[in-house]
């Protein structure tokens, strides 16, 4: 349904603004509560864009990583590591499990797998077969959906709310539920109309910086390298004597780096740069190995085979080997590719052997293989990150409902808290379960 006339005055019992995961999860949730009870009341979903869910229908590559394998606990645990955002987080992981949401999904049809590393997606491996199922769920639900129409302002008068909309149409309403993302992927609608709504209502507003997002250098990596990428590797960053790690794969690119270590690293990273303006990157190729156990295994080479070129050597050596098992290879090997940087970064020879390595240069190979310099930071695009960190204050907002402590009858879901989680599924599932306690909260308000 298309954007309401400016001319149009009407009355809605709970407006939800944003059709993302968490304002389609909400209104869903809602409409079941109030069913629940008994109460028959109107529910109005708005959404800026001219479909639903446009940010699912490309998130995970157009796959939809739609959650992440394990019981609340652990994704609380893995998917948050920073505590005020684990606890705030934890009533709606338990009230709306990643089994809640996908018997949701299955009783429309849409199956899912789990892959090794825990990932769920869509058996389909479509995206927008999500967005297809809470369609369905939505319309089953009587929920009145109006598309391309942005809301220009939200104001408390009396016990009602007075929404305005972009065209100069007037809304009241008895409850609003705020789910209109962050202001990472501008393209798809999330430029920040929620905050400034929350803001214009008393709201405290974090700045947005970017989270799961690529990281661009001053001087970009080798063009040989891009597309190269590091598995298991030991990726850190240090700025102003502060140094953040992060363990996983890494992957060059023709601007700097991405892969799953650098997303997860990139909102520590973007807070250091805020801070210190200059950030440095390193990677660690042996990080179960500490430097005199590396060195150890450095002197049993050049024992061993001294003739043997040292470049030759890197090549067949394994990248993040398992501690105590120096020869076997779970991660692979070194790329071919990397080994001119290794070799220029250690200032050594492409044809030196280990019977001419003297201690020095070893002593400068085993620095550079535990921490190779990957360059300075230059950005950490926010409209590239797959979310955006900031946002409304958790501390003025229920965890147990989402309802605003500051205006009543006022709801928050989704990206437009202040929390970020880590890459794999976990920011759809807050999403998802952020806005079904919501719904189900707004209802009783």
């Amino acid at each position: 349904m298309e954007g309401i006339e400016a001319s149009e005055v009407s009355h809605i019992a709970l407006l939800v603004i944003g059709s993302g995961a968490a304002g389609m999860s909400a209104a869903v949730a809602a409409r079941r509560a109030a069913e629940r009870s008994g109460k028959s009341c109107s529910i109005t979903l708005l959404e800026r864009n001219a479909r639903p869910g446009t940010k699912i229908r490309i998130s995970g590559g157009g796959k939809c990583n739609v959650t992440h394998r394990g019981t609340p606990a652990e994704l609380l645990e893995k998917g948050y590591l920073r505590p005020n955002e684990k606890r705030f987080l934890r009533t709606a992981f338990y009230s709306f499990t990643n089994t809640d949401l996908l018997d949701l999904l299955r009783s429309r049809g849409v199956e899912t797998e789990e892959r090794a590393d825990g990932k769920v997606f869509p058996l389909s491996g479509d995206a927008s077969s999500v967005v297809v199922a809470f369609e369905e769920l939505l319309r089953a639900s009587s929920v009145r959906q109006l598309f391309s129409c942005r809301i220009r302002s939200v104001e408390r008068q009396g016990k009602k709310f007075l929404v305005t909309t972009a065209a100069g149409a007037l809304l009241t309403a008895d409850v609003v539920l705020l789910a209109t993302g962050g202001v990472s992927w501008s393209r798809t609608g999330t430029t920040g109309d929620g905050l400034a709504i929350a803001r214009a209502l008393g709201h405290s507003i974090k700045g947005a910086s970017a989270a799961l997002a690529p990281l661009y250098t001053v001087k970009p990596p080798p063009a040989n390298l891009s597309g190269v990428a590091l598995r298991s590797v030991a990726f850190f960053a240090t700025a102003g004597g502060r140094s953040v790690e992060r363990r996983g794969d890494l992957l060059f690119t023709h601007r700097g780096f991405s892969g799953p270590a650098a997303l997860s690293l990139s909102r520590d990273i973007g807070e250091l740069f805020t801070l210190f303006g200059s950030v440095s990157l390193f990677v660690d190729l042996f990080p179960e190995q500490s430097a005199p156990e590396l060195e150890e295994q450095l002197l049993l080479q050049a024992r061993r085979n001294g003739a043997q070129m040292v470049r030759k050597f890197l090549q067949n050596c394994p990248i993040a080997p398992c501690r105590g098992t120096f020869a076997i290879a779970p991660h692979g090997t070194i790329p071919t590719a990397l080994l001119p940087f290794i070799m220029r970064h250690a200032a050594l020879e492409n044809d030196v052997t280990w019977s001419g390595l003297v201690r020095e240069k070893r002593q400068s190979l085993l620095a550079v293989l535990k921490r190779l310099p990957l360059g300075i930071v230059r950005d950490v695009p926010l409209d590239q990150g797959e979310v955006s960190a900031g946002g409304v204050s958790l501390s003025e907002v229920n965890p147990k409902t989402m309802q605003s402590r500051i205006v009543p009858k006022l709801f928050f879901c989704g990206e437009l808290l202040d929390y970020a989680g880590e890459i794999g599924g976990f920011n759809l599932q807050a999403a998802f379960s952020t806005g079904w306690i919501a719904g189900t909260h707004a209802i009783d308000s």
